[in-house]
């Protein structure tokens, strides 16, 4: 019984550990609109959905602007980081 117990508890633990993995989430994004005084951002997502989010104070807004392609990184309702989206790169000759 003590080694199903063992298992359990190791199943449990892996379990939950991925699923911090998984918490957080990268997305690309076009911004609408930045409140830095409150600390907001409004973006369009992938899937065409306008989002307003509390941004961490560690992200600089006012390197941020509407119209800008950007990857954001979300951690439990709060975007943690904003980058310039990478552009694609030619294809052709």
């Amino acid at each position: 019984m003590k080694k199903v117990s063992a298992v359990l508890a190791v199943v449990v633990l892996v379990v939950a550990l991925v699923s911090l993995a998984f918490a957080a989430g990268a997305m690309k994004a076009t911004i609408k609109g930045v409140d830095a005084k409150a600390g907001t951002i409004v973006y369009t997502g992938e899937d065409g959905k306008d989002m307003t989010m509390k941004v961490d104070k560690s992200v600089d807004l006012g390197n941020v602007k509407a119209g800008d392609k950007v990857m954001i990184t979300v951690e439990k309702d709060m975007v943690m980081s904003v980058k310039a989206a990478k552009a694609k790169a030619a294809v052709g000759c």
